[in-house]
């Protein structure tokens, strides 16, 4: 393998890459679902990944045992989407992106490791990012989201401080039916 070939500078042009976000249970895998049966490429949510994962071999990266490690697994998770986004059809719709992950450890308190910051500055997105509000009618917990409401909505909030910080323009995800939520999405790239 080239080691060039894997280097952001020969990636495609990253506002090819499409970033959806939001607290949990406000349907970005919804929506991204439904664009993918549309025929639009996505990546699939690194938190939901490696959480299920982990729980299927016993692994200790999960949120609630060790914050640190999870948030090393979503990063490897995010940057090997970001390459496989790569080898795809343009565009890709992302579940979340690698600033989630600053977003996370944020809002958990916890230290952001400068290589993280440098993942987040390096591996870029479209510059316009798409973030769901909280949608309380909409909201349940599972086996993978663990998280409350009221933690929800704190995510939602972080996201928002976290992907302002790092250049990124906002655009508020309306609640809708999935259908018109995507031709938001759609209309809003156009």
């Amino acid at each position: 393998m080239n080691p060039r070939r894997a280097t952001p500078a020969m990636s495609p042009d990253p506002e090819d890459f499409i970033v959806i976000t939001g607290g949990p249970g406000s349907g970005k895998s919804t929506l991204i679902d439904h664009l993918q049966e549309a025929g639009f490429s996505r990546s699939y949510e690194a938190g939901r990944g490696v959480i299920q994962d982990q729980m299927a071999i016993g692994g200790r990266a999960l949120p609630w045992n060790d914050p640190e490690m999870f948030a090393e697994m979503m990063l490897c998770w995010e940057l090997r989407s970001y390459r496989d986004a790569a080898t795809r059809k343009a565009p890709v719709f992302f579940d979340r992106g690698i600033p989630d992950i600053i977003g996370y450890l944020l809002l958990e308190g916890r230290p952001v490791p400068a290589h993280l910051h440098t993942a987040a500055r390096t591996f870029r997105y479209h510059p316009r990012v798409f973030i769901a509000p909280p949608w309380p009618e909409i909201y349940r917990q599972d086996a993978e989201r663990k998280q409350s409401l009221a933690e929800a909505e704190r995510t939602y909030e972080s996201m928002v401080t976290t992907y302002t910080e790092y250049g990124y323009e906002l655009v508020r995800l309306p609640r809708v039916p999935v259908e018109e939520r995507a031709r938001y999405v759609t209309d809003h790239l156009r």
